[in-house]
């Protein structure tokens, strides 16, 4: 008896993995895909509109975003981020690679194509005060998209902008009130409603908080973290903030002068950062302890233009640890173990620490 109450057990045991790993790989399943993507803007053309100058604001960047994840992009102002965001809503053509949603080549679509993709993709602006229509009031604004898409039927239109506003924040009375009678954090919260009326499967958060004070970041970003848990939502979420990035992301993205350096877990990228660029950027995150010494990397110089960028790395010119083969080569997106770096010096470091391991295990052949 009691070995059949182990099989019984084990049987159960069994089939309760089985649901989880199917929970898992539901979970996992990716939205979107992105393949060496690149946006260029022309600067200079001639008389027959041939460019003869190009500023290349996104160079092949790449990575994968699972439903219900959040993908954090930092970096410094100008290094293109938010034309990465962009391109990937198609408010910006990509000058090439790859962009798939959702298992769907969306690259070369025109607008007419991507109006059925709308309602999947939608984008939060940084700026709360110039992205909100002045002269319509707070349920205009929120009833509009959901008429257009025929989210609900028209009599149930009004009932689901309430509830929005309740998930969001929002008293009920403000649906007869006008953007300029709110505070900033108020009016971020009814940007946030609308790119939520129309149930989409992307939202692409375009430095949500860089505008509002410290104390109404944290009530956005945690009002962003309960909401993708309601309602699972997947986000890509860019700013300069690293500490906001950690807050909310799983994963994040490095990038310095359009090009992605560093990917990666958030485990991954904040325990063991691998590029000397975000090394850089960790040592400026201030310590509220001031018995803790900072090691501050200082780096060297200003930012080169992308319209001129350097030859090689592009970090060479301001790199501590950068040498003639940094300043000729530009280094490969390579992936070790699941954290992508792009540096000379991480690559030389990682085959030395696989040769030295090939060895001892020879050795102890």
């Amino acid at each position: 008896m009691e070995n059949m109450e182990n099989v019984v057990l084990e049987n159960e045991k069994s089939i309760v993995e089985e649901e989880e790993e199917i929970k898992e790989e539901n979970t996992k399943k990716i939205i979107l895909e992105v393949k060496n993507l690149r946006k260029c803007f022309p600067v200079k053309k001639s008389m027959t509109g041939k460019v003869l100058k190009e500023l290349v604001a996104v160079d092949n960047v790449s990575f994968t975003l699972n439903a219900g994840e959040t993908i954090g992009i930092v970096g410094e102002s100008g290094c293109g981020k938010t034309t990465l965001g962009r391109t990937i809503l198609k408010l910006h053509q990509p000058s090439g690679g790859q962009i798939i949603f959702d298992g769907e080549d969306i690259t070369k679509y025109k607008n007419k194509q991507m109006r059925h993709l709308r309602t999947d993709m939608q984008i939060i602006f940084q700026d709360p005060y110039s992205s909100l229509p002045p002269r319509a009031t707070v349920g205009d604004i929120l009833s509009e998209p959901v008429r257009v898409h025929n989210i609900v039927p028209k009599e149930q239109v009004k009932d689901y902008v309430m509830d929005l506003m309740e998930k969001c924040g929002l008293r009920d009375y403000y649906y007869e009130r006008y953007p300029h009678e709110f505070s900033g954090g108020q009016r971020q919260r009814i940007c946030i409603a609308r790119a939520l009326s129309v149930n989409p499967k992307l939202v692409i958060c375009d430095e949500p908080v860089s505008a509002l004070d410290v104390s109404i970041q944290a009530q956005i970003i945690n009002l962003l973290r309960d909401l993708q848990k309601k309602l699972n939502l997947t986000y890509l979420f860019i700013s300069h903030d690293i500490s906001v990035v950690k807050f909310i992301s799983d994963k994040i993205g490095v990038m310095y002068l359009g090009a992605m350096v560093e990917f990666g877990t958030k485990k991954d990228i904040f325990d063991k950062p691998l590029h000397p660029y975000t090394q850089a950027l960790f040592s400026a995150i201030p310590n509220p302890n001031p018995d803790v010494k900072m090691n501050r990397i200082v780096l060297k110089g200003d930012i080169p233009s992308p319209v001129n960028p350097p030859s090689g790395c592009r970090f060479h010119t301001r790199c501590p640890h950068a040498t003639e083969r940094c300043a000729q080569e530009a280094p490969a997106f390579k992936n070790y173990d699941g954290h992508y770096c792009a540096c000379h010096l991480v690559d030389e470091q990682y085959n030395g620490k696989v040769e030295e391991e090939v060895e001892n295990e020879q050795k102890e052949d």
